[in-house]
């Protein structure tokens, strides 16, 4: 294992720590328990929106803590849920009085201490109301999870979400809008090579220099299946058709395409990929009228990409195009 670490037990403290560092101006970290706070937080009278996960995946989700995004962010172990303490903290840290929403992806681990933590800020009579995204079209059940995992969607829904938050939606109508885009957003990702967890010291899974694996997980779980490598074509139309057919997309259709890389594929190859899926899209009648590319829900270091789209209307689009000031995106400020 080559890594640039000092010890696999400390990556995630370190790490945030040279994040506080680096955006003062955007954030704050906290230690114990471990979280990114938005640097003005708490907001008085703005919905809290917070979200989490495990570490690894990054810039997801301290990289989108700021202005018209996250309130905070709770990162746990590399691949590992965060606890409910966390997400506790999360809350009493950034609660201006109006409240809280919770995105969670559906990962057991996450579901169940978000839960927990809820009720928690319940008792202190906070009110929190939770959001379980589920984008990936991939598997129903992974090993991770009970019905589909939440993948490139959340970065999607985090950014609508905290636009709502910011202009001062009240929490029914934030959780609303963080339902509708659950709704229609989809996902799936392939991979050509596997990520190495530190604490592990070697490959999540053994994939053979030929092989690629179509419905990857980003915590490198398996898909729907595995086989010969493709060419580029190849890849992304298989993709974009899982995508398409699940929900389904269709010609008239208006969409965001979220071209991800998975934090190996550079972006050389993913704006060639980009390119082919809004060939392909153009080609079915399906409108790409808002795009995102880049390596922005990754799994350290698999070789892989992932292709998500979501359904968009003119409110949909408003909250998209309004200013966002975090560490990994930003526009409008």
């Amino acid at each position: 294992m080559k890594k640039i670490i000092n010890d696999a037990s400390t990556v995630v403290a370190e790490s945030l720590r040279g994040m506080a560092l680096a955006h003062p101006d955007l954030l704050r970290v906290q230690e114990e328990p471990a979280i990114v706070v938005r640097k003005d937080a708490p907001v008085p009278g703005k919905v809290a929106v917070i979200s989490g996960g495990g570490s690894g995946h990054e810039p997801l989700h301290g990289g989108f803590v700021g202005r018209g995004m996250l309130d905070a962010a709770c990162p746990g172990a590399v691949f590992t849920s965060p606890t409910p303490d966390q997400m506790q903290a999360a809350i009493e840290a950034t609660n201006g009085g109006a409240g809280a929403l919770l995105v969670v992806k559906n990962y057991t681990g996450d579901v169940l201490n978000f839960e927990t933590a809820a009720e928690l800020a319940a008792a202190d009579d906070v009110e929190v109301r939770t959001v379980v995204i589920d984008d990936d079209v991939a598997v129903k059940d992974s090993l991770y999870t009970a019905g589909r995992r939440g993948v490139g969607g959340t970065v999607l829904l985090e950014k609508i979400a905290g636009a709502a938050a910011e202009r001062g939606d009240d929490l029914a109508t934030v959780e609303r809008l963080a339902t509708k885009v659950i709704a229609n957003v989809r996902s799936m990702g392939m991979a050509l090579a596997a990520p190495t967890v530190p604490h592990v010291g070697e490959p999540s899974f053994d994939l053979p220099g030929d092989e690629m694996e179509v419905g990857i997980g980003i915590h490198g779980e398996p898909g729907r299946a595995r086989m010969p490598v493709e060419n580029a074509d190849g890849i992304v139309t298989r993709l974009l058709d899982a995508v398409t057919e699940d929900l389904p997309f269709g010609s008239g259709d208006r969409v965001l395409l979220f071209t991800n890389s998975m934090g190996g594929t550079p972006l050389i190859e993913l704006y060639l990929a980009h390119g082919i899926a809004e060939r392909l899209l153009a080609e079915r009648g399906i409108a790409v009228e808002r795009r995102l590319v880049g390596p922005f829900i990754t799994s350290l270091e698999m070789q892989g990409m992932s292709l998500t789209l979501l359904k968009l209307d003119d409110e949909l689009i408003e909250l998209w195009d309004a200013p966002v000031h975090t560490a990994a995106l930003r526009w409008g400020v």
